[in-house]
């Protein structure tokens, strides 16, 4: 016997049955995970016309569906589903919104769904007061008919019934699942039309994804579906904390266009000051002490550029994020402590990066840590450092996963009178095939 038997009652059985029998849901029937019977309404008639509708009392437009060929028709499949826990659902734009937590319930409370697929100007109220448990709807939108809603509502249910898909794993981290949108999707080739997919995919690393991937769903649920984000519960401190993070990126800019870097200029300055500018006042309200005094100031920048050392990221005609990178020894790293730098590696020094306020959650940030890649690369060099604030959590996240590791910590002497401890972090660049 199936897990699962679901009896959709319709005008148009073999157009119901041919998507329903496809695929993975077709596999699933075949082998006896789900049992899928679309039953013509019209063959429980009691005239010779077959008639199903008639006019409506008191006028009106169209025709409504019959109360007696709908209650025949579903007496017929209840008498063949004996013994099961049965539901018989009415699809109708004036029923609740269907949803994962929908789908969730009927795998969990019955085995035995029946799906009444209305026609014409609707069925006739009475069959819905005697024999329909609930109404249900795909939205605040009206259909032709209720064969699309009933094969929504098949296949969603279907998927989850144990023996139909190879294993949970494939659903539970699908969108709505847990009141998230499912994370970003990526398969080859790794570039594609100058687009790459993240480096934390590529590191073998599966902690580090697993964690980029709930990030993701934390993003992506607040930019798409803000009324999602806002009523999801976050399940325990952790996930409090990434979920309150998010909150307070921007993010309201989604890149749909090519990203590029070049060598900052002179006329870059007041762009990069105001990102500076964004950066400080982010970090002090994450009460974090880096960049909360005069440093970096003009005389960084212009150094940087003079040495071409500078570089920005361009995206719409406009700077979205900036960072220098060195190849001159940075002499606070000597003193290393609690950790060590690989040996016989020469390195570039990654220091002074932002993201543009507008582009924190994009994913220019991880954009830009490619730029870094291939700037190291350009010099020759395969070996990354940097060092950031121990309560910059944001950027150490960024650098796990752009492929960075701790490696000790620094004392850096730029801001006098605030917090010097920093915490060193290092990659070395993986070559492409």
């Amino acid at each position: 016997m199936s897990e699962m038997r679901i009896d959709i009652l319709t005008l148009f059985p073999d157009t119901v049955g041919a998507v329903l029998h496809e695929s993975i849901i077709g596999r699933a029937a075949k082998k006896g995970a789900v049992e899928i019977n679309c039953v013509q309404i019209r063959d429980f008639t009691e005239n010779k016309q077959n008639q199903v509708d008639d006019y409506p009392y008191g006028g009106g437009w169209g025709c409504v569906m019959m109360a007696q060929p709908l209650k025949s028709c579903l007496e017929h499949v209840m008498a063949a589903a004996h013994g099961k826990r049965s539901r018989v659902i009415y699809l109708s734009p004036q029923g609740r919104p269907y949803t994962q937590e929908t789908a969730k319930r009927l795998v969990r409370d019955y085995d035995h769904l029946v799906l009444v697929c209305g026609h014409y100007e609707g069925v006739d109220e009475r069959f819905i007061e005697e024999c329909v448990d609930e109404e249900i709807s795909l939205g605040d939108f009206v259909l032709t008919g209720g064969e699309i809603a009933a094969m929504a509502v098949a296949d969603s249910v279907c998927r989850l019934v144990p023996g139909v898909l190879s294993d949970e794993q494939c659903y539970i981290g699908e969108s709505h699942w847990d009141g998230l949108l499912e994370y970003p999707q990526y398969t080859r080739p790794e570039v594609w039309e100058g687009r790459e997919v993240p480096q934390v995919l590529l590191n073998g690393d599966h902690e580090k994804v697993e964690a980029w991937r709930r990030r993701q769903q934390f993003i992506r649920t607040r930019d798409k579906r803000p009324d999602l984000f806002d009523s999801f519960v976050p399940g325990d401190k952790d996930e409090r904390k990434l979920y309150e993070e998010v909150k307070m990126l921007t993010g309201g800019a989604v890149l749909s266009g090519q990203v590029g870097c070049r060598r900052a200029a002179e006329e870059d300055l007041p762009a990069i000051f105001q990102i500076v500018e964004e950066a400080r006042a982010g970090l002090k309200k994450q009460k974090v002490d880096q960049w909360q005094g005069p440093y970096p100031g003009e005389q960084h920048f212009r150094f940087d550029m003079e040495r071409g050392e500078c570089f920005v990221l361009l995206y719409g005609g406009e700077i979205a994020a900036f960072f220098t990178l060195s190849a001159r020894e940075e002499a606070s790293y000597a003193a290393i402590s609690d950790g060590k730098w690989t040996e016989g590696m020469r390195s570039a020094v990654l220091h002074r990066c932002a993201v543009a306020e507008k582009y924190r959650g994009s994913g220019m940030a991880e954009k830009m840590m490619r730029f870094v890649d291939e700037q190291a690369l350009a010099m020759g060099l395969r070996c990354v450092r940097t060092d950031t604030h121990r309560k910059n959590k944001p950027m150490q996240r960024l650098l796990r996963e752009s492929g960075y590791r701790y490696r000790g910590n620094l004392q850096v002497t730029v801001e006098p009178g605030h917090d010097t401890a920093r915490q060193a972090y290092e990659k070395i660049i993986k070559l492409r095939k």
